[in-house]
């Protein structure tokens, strides 16, 4: 028998005095180097996700043609090395850094002529051989610049291309494509390829964000999909489809917020008014996995209008207009503009197609234009350079409504948001996009508060409180983004939720679950639970009074002295009915703290507006878990 000899010897030093331990020959044999049977270390076998990951999808610099004409002046290389954590100069207001890096970013500049700016600014000849081109480039020459951007938003709503430059288009991918390979870090800061498809028919903002699994072997066989090219989603989902067919790559978009569509985004038709069909759901169930719920441009989840009994719906709402001002908001308008309401829409949808086209999980994201990803309220740099911190902020206008002031949106109307969440295996984009396609994912309104959630049949109690928690939770259940399929005769869903504060943030007030579902006459119903109170009893389903409130508004100041670090909770749905599809999906809220407005009050010695919103319970929605009864 051979054996291995290890020899060694340790000096423990301690004040005063040194103690040698005797130096010790150890024999092992070969035999007991082979792996017993059952192994000592429990978590080998453990290939399920076990990090969470924050990023931003959807963050615009200076090639973006609505930012860079507009007066940004901000590239990707400054993006990129914001979003993993560097100290940048921001455009008018000093030195930024993040808290913490961000562990993936997507720098989506918009398709439409996209690096424009930097090509008038440089007098390419690719801009110069157009009409469009020259004279917008006369125009930033002469100063003039702002016109030059007003006449570029005209004909880019009309849907001209005035370059008209397929080099100038592929010059300018091939050149987003090395960006995100410069700075890709696999582990350590995951960049992905992609950009925005930004329709905007009659002004209604239907963009979507397109992100690619690839790298450049795959990503510089095509070339961006624009509005220009067509602004109907069907034809986006072709450009993916045809994508993945040529190259046998992986590809997805993400909607955005549809508050500022004016009912489009979530209409129960489609964009030329054909009813939807088997196809129609099947591919946009395919091709759009997940929706940003909430971005400064305010926040897509739900709607008091939509929501009456939800106490927490009236959150950083903004629902005037359209995305240019120019047609006023209906409550009809509204009905299809909200996350909320599109799931439920989508159980009924999928009653009478067999397939759901409102499947999707939910993230937020900053849809910065400043190159900035910042989106907590102490350190927001707005969501354009004219909204970088200033005193003046308090007063401008983001987006000015040429028919009348009330359908613009003010800077005050804008929210310091938002963060996309992923449970994934490891920092790479394989992992990471596998879990936006998967919907494990969930969005905050800026911070980095953790939530998971697992639904199931038999969980018990006491299990949200073990440290197998996760491993029990996939084992014998399924997470956020996943399907519960019927369980036993007689067995209730149930459902354990964790949730942790962001290090640097507030305490939680507590959890909820939004419970959708179709009911036997087909109409869609909702209802909330809170399942989790800090500090306090549940009533009927309800925290027994509010967690209260620690700001000082002048010092825009709190305390961490009431919520909690961490909630627990297990529910089981106690209306349940086996024979009716639903969803469940979880929401955190934060304790109150000061919001951006306040930090800008205290900073730069001024006073808000009246009316202006001063305080924030910032908050995470969960991607749902789908319930589908038996044929």
């Amino acid at each position: 028998m051979n054996f291995v000899k290890r020899s060694f010897a340790v000096v423990v030093t301690i004040p005063m005095f040194a103690v040698t331990l005797a130096a010790q020959d150890i024999s092992v044999s070969e035999e007991e180097h082979r792996s017993p049977e059952t192994p000592y270390s429990p978590y080998p076998n453990d290939h399920f996700p076990q990090n969470v990951y924050f990023g931003d999808t959807h963050l615009h610099t200076a090639w973006s043609a609505d930012a860079g004409m507009a007066g940004t002046t901000v590239g990707p290389d400054v993006a990129y090395r914001a979003a993993r954590g560097d100290v940048v100069e921001s455009q008018t207001a000093g030195p930024f850094k993040l808290i913490r890096p961000h562990d993936f970013v997507v720098v989506a500049d918009h398709a439409e002529n996209m690096g424009l700016s930097d090509y008038l600014n440089r007098g390419d000849p690719k801009v110069l051989q157009s009409e469009g081109g020259r004279r917008w480039y006369e125009m930033v020459k002469a100063g003039n610049g702002y016109d030059a951007f007003i006449e570029w938003i005209a004909a880019n709503g009309r849907g001209e291309d005035q370059i008209d430059s397929p080099e100038m288009v592929s010059e300018v991918w091939e050149k987003v494509i090395e960006n995100a390979e410069r700075y890709y870090e696999p582990g350590v800061f995951t960049t992905f390829i992609g950009y925005e498809w930004t329709s905007g028919p009659d002004g209604n903002n239907l963009h979507r964000n397109v992100i690619f699994r690839d790298g450049p072997d795959r990503t510089r066989q095509v070339v961006p999909f624009s509005a220009l090219d067509s602004d109907d989603p069907e034809d986006l989902w072709t450009y993916l489809e045809n994508y993945e067919d040529r190259t046998g790559g992986r590809v997805l978009a993400i909607p955005h917020n549809g508050n500022l569509s004016n009912g489009l985004m979530f209409q129960l038709e489609t964009l030329d008014g054909d009813p939807f069909d088997e196809e129609y759901a099947t591919r946009r169930n395919k091709w759009e996995p997940v929706y940003e719920a909430t971005q400064p441009k305010g926040t897509g989840e739900a709607h008091p209008l939509l929501s009456p009994d939800d106490a927490f719906a009236d959150f950083e709402i903004v629902d005037a207009s359209n995305l240019n001002g120019t047609v006023p908001k209906t409550p009809e308008m509204i009905r299809t503009e909200y996350a909320r309401e599109a799931l439920k829409d989508g159980l009924a949808l999928e009653a009478e197609l067999g397939v759901n086209p409102f499947k999707f999980g939910m993230i937020g994201a900053t849809d910065s234009h400043a190159a900035l990803p910042s989106t907590r309220e102490e350190n927001w740099f707005g969501k354009a350079y004219i909204v970088e911190p200033s005193p003046h902020r308090r007063d401008g206008v983001l987006i000015e409504s040429t028919v009348d002031p009330q359908y613009s949106i003010y800077d005050i109307d804008l929210g310091a948001s938002g963060l996309a969440g992923v449970w994934a295996t490891e920092n790479t984009r394989e992992a990471i996009w596998d879990a936006f396609a998967r919907k494990e994912v969930f969005g905050t309104t800026g911070t980095r508060l953790r939530v998971r959630v697992f639904g199931g049949w038999d969980f018990e109690e006491d299990e949200v409180s073990r440290p197998d928690f996760a491993r029990e939770g996939y084992a014998r259940g399924v997470p956020m983004g996943g399907d519960l399929r019927p369980g036993p005769e007689g067995a209730t869903p149930n459902f354990m939720v964790r949730a942790l504060r962001d290090p640097d943030g507030a305490n939680l007030d507590r959890i909820q679950i939004i419970k959708g579902w179709l009911d036997a006459a087909g109409q869609t119903q909702e209802k909330i639970w809170d399942i989790a109170c800090a500090g306090r009893d549940i009533v009927d389903g309800a925290c027994d009074g509010a967690v209260g409130d620690t700001v000082d508004v002048a010092d825009a100041s709190w305390t961490n002295t009431i919520g909690e670090v961490v909630l627990g909770g297990y529910w089981q749905d106690p209306e349940f009915d086996p024979v009716l599809k639903a969803f469940y999906y979880v929401r955190v809220i934060e304790i109150p703290t000061p919001r951006w407005t306040a930090y800008d009050a205290k900073f730069f010695d001024i006073e808000m507006p009246d009316g202006t919103p001063m305080t924030v319970q910032d908050r995470a929605y969960t991607s749902p878990i789908w319930y589908t009864p038996r044929r």
